[in-house]
């Protein structure tokens, strides 16, 4: 569960940094001129709920003469720098005398070092919120709370059932007590991070109890992630929005992987490629009608094509409707146009050029007039394309 707990914050902390790298990659954000621009302002204004007053407002107010002038005082600076080396040495050292001295230590001293230390934390947490002096104390206060208190119940869990290796109901316990703390907190303080743990620890519970059950892995991802990308929608339309994206992220990965077993083990690899390929993309497809979230969108479009593809390939492959695949291609790239989405144009032609080496290799291997029948119909398509644009200028 801790090791669990560590991975998921790595990742939740990566996304800092992957976010805008992957954004880039697959062109994310699709401004290259005006018109693209004004799109992007458009998303954004629906993603953060601003009004187009409040745009003005903003843009009409007139810079501060002085930029520095909001920064932090020196001392501030001095203060803030060895609060954090402070609490990274006490830290370490607790961290290192548990180390060294944790296989000499009795149950009690144990349960101490762990859970003691992560209540005595939660108090200097809820002190904190209470005098509201340290705001940025909150979050490494929170997630230092969360790793020595689910610790610390394993511990007194183990300390207090020596010969229990029942680890479900352990987890379940502790998912539950846990969920609890987290959500009372949420309640009192409306705090982005507090309802980020309950989540956590709601769904860690809810797993494992289904899991008790005896219901199986491919259905408890149906459920947890349908149930998790409703709310990610309802999260949207409150103060906690920041929670939406990754949650909404996590639903549709949750309930897709779910969908893919469940085809997988009913019809076949290939289909279930095929239909979640198209789920994915009709996701996306969803959220950019609505403006919504287009790093979402974009990675929706990458994935859903490539599975598509993939699957619809190994479909059609040396049978009489080989052709389809170069169709269904081709249709793609139009919508990648209409969409301006540069993922699915990028999947497609990718697919396409594929699709077209394999052809000529498996059928015109020897063929002279194929290679030059492709340039001449390249060609042409350039050709029409610039009349078209020609055209609609005039008209």
């Amino acid at each position: 569960m801790i090791i669990f707990l560590i991975i998921v914050l790595l990742l939740v902390c990566g996304g800092l940094w992957v976010w805008p790298l992957l954004a880039g990659l697959i062109g994310g954000s699709g401004v290259t001129d005006k018109p693209g621009a004004l799109r992007h302002i458009r998303q954004l204004m629906v993603t953060y709920d601003i009004a187009p007053t409040e745009v003005e407002t903003t843009f009409l107010a007139p810079a501060p003469a002085d930029l520095t002038a909001s920064q932090r005082s020196k001392g501030d600076t001095a203060r803030t720098l060895f609060t954090y080396l402070g609490a990274i040495f006490i830290v370490a050292g607790i961290s290192t005398y548990i180390g060294m001295f944790w296989d000499s230590m009795g149950g009690t001293m144990r349960i101490f070092v762990t859970l003691g230390v992560g209540y005595i934390l939660l108090v200097v947490l809820i002190s904190a919120l209470y005098e509201k002096k340290y705001p940025r104390a909150i979050l490494p206060l929170t997630l230092a709370c969360v790793f020595m208190m689910t610790g610390g119940w394993f511990v007194l869990i183990e300390e207090l059932f020596p010969t229990g290796d029942n680890w479900r109901a352990a987890s379940l316990f502790v998912s539950g007590i846990m969920a609890i703390h987290w959500g009372v907190l949420f309640a009192k303080y409306q705090r982005t991070v507090f309802a980020l743990m309950a989540l956590f620890f709601i769904y860690g519970f809810l797993h494992v109890g289904l899991d008790m059950l005896g219901v199986s892995y491919t259905y408890i991802a149906i459920i947890l992630g349908s149930s998790l990308w409703l709310v990610g929608s309802a999260l949207d339309e409150t103060p906690q929005r920041a929670l939406a994206e990754p949650a909404l992220l996590i639903g549709t990965i949750w309930l897709n992987g779910g969908l893919f077993d469940l085809i997988a083990s009913s019809i076949d690899t290939n289909w279930a490629s095929f239909i979640i390929g198209i789920c994915l993309m009709l996701t996306a497809y969803g959220l950019h009608s609505k403006d919504r979230y287009p790093r979402l969108i974009a990675l929706g479009y990458l994935v859903g094509s490539m599975m598509l593809y993939a699957g619809l390939f190994d479909l059609v492959n040396n049978t009489p409707v080989e052709l389809i695949f170069l169709a269904v291609t081709a249709a793609l790239l139009y919508v990648s146009v209409l969409l301006h989405s540069k993922a699915l144009l990028l999947t497609t032609v990718l697919a396409m050029l594929s699709y077209i080496g394999y052809f000529s290799a498996e059928h015109f291997a020897d063929s002279l007039g194929w290679p030059i029948t492709l340039v001449l119909m390249g060609v042409a398509f350039m050709g029409v394309g610039t009349i078209a644009i020609k055209l609609k200028r005039q008209i």
